[in-house]
């Protein structure tokens, strides 16, 4: 971070201009590496994580579900938000449980991808999951509804060259499928 100090900004004061169940919207007012001053305005988001589940086969889960602010339904992988005080790993256990009704023996963190950097602190740790098994049915939340489907690795990238899969989380963690034996 020294090399960077020329680049730094700080937080001369901070607003909440909105503050909802999932997102808060920050406006805050900054001090310029040059000395000025200006306003940076961004979502806070509690982080989240998102699930590579190899079946015994090598296919992967996905999960079709309609996304609201885009209007349709999304191909993607398993996913969802941290919840206060959770760890990331007992995030992605419970999600992949909660979504598609499976488990798995081992897991491994790959890494992280901050989504939107230019108007949100989003982000979000990447599993891979391995010994996967079908435990139970999906206990989706309320108000919460999708689609399980195993796709092969091969599949799931022609659907994002065919843009069938333009979901960002998705695209980076099938980057990092592609360098984790499954």
């Amino acid at each position: 971070m020294t090399a960077d100090k020329h680049l730094m900004e700080s937080q001369l004061s901070t607003e909440t201009v909105f503050k909802g169940k999932l997102l808060e919207v920050r406006r805050d007012r900054v001090s310029l590496p040059d000395g000025g001053e200006s306003l940076r305005e961004y979502v806070v988001h509690p982080g989240a994580v998102v699930v590579l589940a190899f079946l015994d086969d090598g296919r992967l889960l996905f999960e079709r579900q309609f996304r609201y602010p885009l209007g349709r339904a999304f191909l993607e992988l398993p996913a969802g938000k941290i919840d206060p005080g959770e760890d990331v790993l007992g995030t992605a256990r419970r999600e992949l449980l909660e979504e598609t009704g499976h488990e798995a023996e081992e897991w491994q963190h790959l890494g992280v991808m901050h989504p939107c950097i230019g108007y949100s602190n989003e982000r979000i740790e990447i599993f891979a999951a391995r010994g996967v098994r079908r435990v139970a049915d999906p206990q989706l939340d309320h108000g919460e509804f999708l689609d399980v489907l195993e796709m092969s690795l091969c599949e799931a990238r022609e659907a994002v060259l065919q843009g069938r899969i333009t979901d960002a989380k998705t695209i980076t963690a099938l980057y990092w499928a592609e360098r984790t034996p499954a």
